[in-house]
């Protein structure tokens, strides 16, 4: 089955090349760097050979911010090693040039197709010391040619859903070749330390999932319309997927018959979709703003839709209440939810829809801690969000230590396995 998979791939590397193609006409592909995806043979690999390197990735923007508080701790640990930190998608290369831009000895490339002679290529030309897959990302020809070239690979915040274990398990010769090359696994919930044992892996380890480390980040933000926010009333919707802003567009419609002068700021996932949402908005007959990086919030408007990436911290500053979206669409119901701890870091009263199954652990801790709770419809939003507008205070009473506890103990375990495994 293994040799199926890589003459399957290899077949398939032609088509994955068009569609790659395709995906830069529509704006999903950065035009300047796809080649990283195919690595041609202009790839520039920027490696100092008298250094030890090592390998994260993280396939999106979630996985990606998840990291960087290691990869921060990591590098204040001296300069006898580098980093080298692969993603998928376009959004997440932008982000990476923000985030990394003040630390040393680190760098972001595309990760490369599962092809077994591009992963091979990408092995020789990089030769990594150690390899971090991050969540979900299992690549079976990536695995398996590390292992051959004995380079120690680790799984960081696994995470497997019961339908994928099953799917796995359907293929248990398979699986247990794949899996039992890990040396190490850290898991982002007891489910899938289970799941790991069962599908033949071993030294699995579960401290809490590492987006809680993030929870322990500074809190830095642009102040971009700070001014603006300080006095106005209003609420936020962050990583809005689509179906949700329709939830949030009635919600403000219920909000606006008490306040006439509320306003909501809704930042999608994807702001490929901004102009939907904003087309959403004139049959509602809601006055909107398409909110670039760098512009002001006009005052006349009622609906702000943010069109850039990386500036969520600035509202949740100032927001009293948020509701954060891949969390109440149905079809998403297996890959659901968004890392709240942002929201939970600036002191929001958080809300999310029924599904979070990525952040299932996460919310429990927020709701144990009074700081997040479910909501069923825009009425039931609307209901919660009305009480929070009356209250002039936001987030007296929310910050709980014991969660700040929870974080630090997963930091330090987390911390203290990553360093033995690279040491």
């Amino acid at each position: 089955m293994i040799t199926l998979y890589r003459v399957l791939t290899f077949i398939m590397y032609p088509l994955i090349f068009l569609f790659i193609l395709i995906r830069i006409l529509l704006n999903k592909e950065d035009p300047k760097r796809y080649k990283e995806k195919l690595l041609f043979s202009h790839f520039k690999v920027e490696k100092n050979q008298s250094k030890r390197l090592i390998w994260f990735h993280a396939s999106s923007i979630g996985e990606f911010k998840s990291i960087i508080p290691i990869i921060q701790k990591l590098n204040l640990k001296g300069e006898n090693f580098e980093i080298l930190i692969t993603t998928t998608t376009y959004s997440s290369s932008a982000l990476a040039k923000d985030e990394l831009k003040n630390l040393k000895n680190v760098r972001h490339r595309f990760f490369p197709i599962d092809v077994s002679f591009l992963i091979d290529k990408f092995l020789n030309l990089w030769k990594p010391d150690r390899i971090f897959l991050v969540d979900s990302e299992i690549w079976p020809n990536l695995i398996l040619l590390a292992n051959q070239k004995k380079i120690p690979i680790a799984l960081l915040n696994a995470r497997l859903t019961k339908k994928t274990f099953n799917r796995w398990l359907k293929f248990k010769n398979i699986s247990l070749k794949i899996f039992s090359k890990f040396e190490l696994c850290l898991t982002a919930n007891t489910q899938t330390k289970e799941f790991l044992k069962k599908l033949g892996a071993n030294n699995i380890f579960f401290y809490g999932n590492i987006k809680l480390i993030e929870y322990l980040n500074d809190t830095n933000e642009n102040n971009i319309n700070s001014d603006f926010l300080n006095k106005k009333r209003f609420w936020f919707a962050a990583s809005t997927h689509e179906g949700e802003e329709v939830l949030c567009l009635k919600t403000h419609k219920i909000i606006k018959n008490r306040y006439k002068d509320i306003i909501t700021i809704i930042a999608p996932r994807h702001i490929d979709r901004v102009q939907n949402i904003k087309d959403y908005c004139e049959n509602l007959k809601l006055n909107s703003q398409l909110l670039n990086k760098g512009e002001k919030i006009e005052r006349d408007k009622e609906i702000i839709i943010i069109n850039s990436y990386g500036i969520l911290k600035e509202y949740f500053k100032y927001a009293k209440s948020v509701f954060i979206g891949k969390s109440s669409i149905l079809k998403l119901k297996n890959n659901s939810g968004q890392n709240p701890l942002d929201a939970a870091k600036f002191r929001c009263k958080i809300y999310h829809g029924p599904y979070v199954a990525n952040f299932q652990d996460i919310y429990q801790i927020l709701q144990d801690q009074g700081i997040s709770k479910k909501i069923n419809s825009h009425e039931d939003l609307s209901y919660n969000l009305l009480k929070d507008l009356e209250d002039p205070l936001k987030g007296e009473g929310v910050v709980s230590k014991n969660l700040e506890t929870i974080c630090k103990k997963t930091m330090v375990s987390t911390m203290d396995s990553i360093n033995k495994f690279i040491l």
